[in-house]
């Protein structure tokens, strides 16, 4: 569903993506985890087409990103990009003076090019499947917990029938005990529907949990890969090690989340 094949980028003399390569395929989770300026919101800009990148290319479904991408010169391109990939970040970004039924109304509106009456449709049941209640769908995100503004993101990022969910740290806001849902949520969807996931995380017990392939990014370099198991029982770079030897002690089984099989 998406590859990233040696993907650079500079801001100015500074390389913050150095020769960075990916796969996430269908019904895969894929996590990458790192700490502040390793790179890893600028990747993910890179594969939304939001940032250009010097050298590489990124693959999403049929659709292929080359270096220098322009917005205005490749737009039709973007909007394909787009419409297999649906973002949910950490602060939820929906709009505060809209509804939660409008919220999700204008993707399908937008990028799929429905009537208001399917798009509305399309929303409401997209809004019961992640588990909020028809009575709650007039009402705005003020007035909403962490976890339901998050399931109303969810349905948002999946009003467009993506492919790929990028989730951008999207418990790190959440309390414990809704960060539980909120990823049972995410898998539930994701066996239901065939989802590929590119998760990122700084937090190593949830990436645990979901991934089935780690990646760990330092400084604009993937330093280590593999399953979560091996990364937390045989960690090869000092990186990793440090940043598994900073889990506080009871911290990793702190999600009583269902785990994977």
């Amino acid at each position: 569903m998406i590859a990233v094949r040696d993907v650079c980028k500079r801001f100015g003399a500074v390389e913050v993506l150095k020769g960075i390569s990916l796969t996430v395929a269908r019904g895969e989770v894929a996590a990458v985890i790192g700490g502040s300026g390793s790179g890893k919101s600028t990747l993910l800009r890179c594969i939304n087409g939001l940032e250009a990148f010097e050298a590489g290319s990124v693959d999403v479904g049929d659709c292929r990103i080359g270096p220098r991408i322009d917005p205005r010169r490749d737009s039709a391109l973007l909007q394909k990009v787009r419409r297999r990939v649906g973002f949910v970040f950490q602060q939820f970004n929906l709009f505060a003076h809209m509804t939660a039924l409008d919220n999700v109304i204008e993707a399908p509106v937008h990028v799929l090019d429905l009537d208001r009456d399917a798009a509305i449709e399309r929303a409401r049941r997209l809004l019961e499947r992640v588990g909020l209640p028809a009575d709650a769908m007039q009402r705005y995100p003020h007035e909403f917990s962490g976890g339901q503004r998050q399931r109303i993101a969810i349905a948002r990022a999946l009003a467009v029938e993506p492919e790929v969910l990028v989730c951008d740290e999207p418990v790190s806001a959440l309390d414990v005990s809704v960060q539980a849902t909120v990823l049972n949520l995410l898998l539930d969807l994701q066996e239901s529907l065939g989802l590929a996931y590119l998760f990122i995380s700084h937090d190593l017990a949830v990436v645990k949990y979901m991934a089935d392939e780690v990646l760990v990014m330092r400084a604009g370099e993937v330093v280590e890969r593999g399953t979560p198991e091996a990364i937390f029982a045989r960690p090869q770079h000092e990186y990793t090690k440090k940043l598994i030897a900073a889990i506080p002690r009871g911290y990793e089984g702190r999600i009583p989340i269902q785990g994977r099989n």
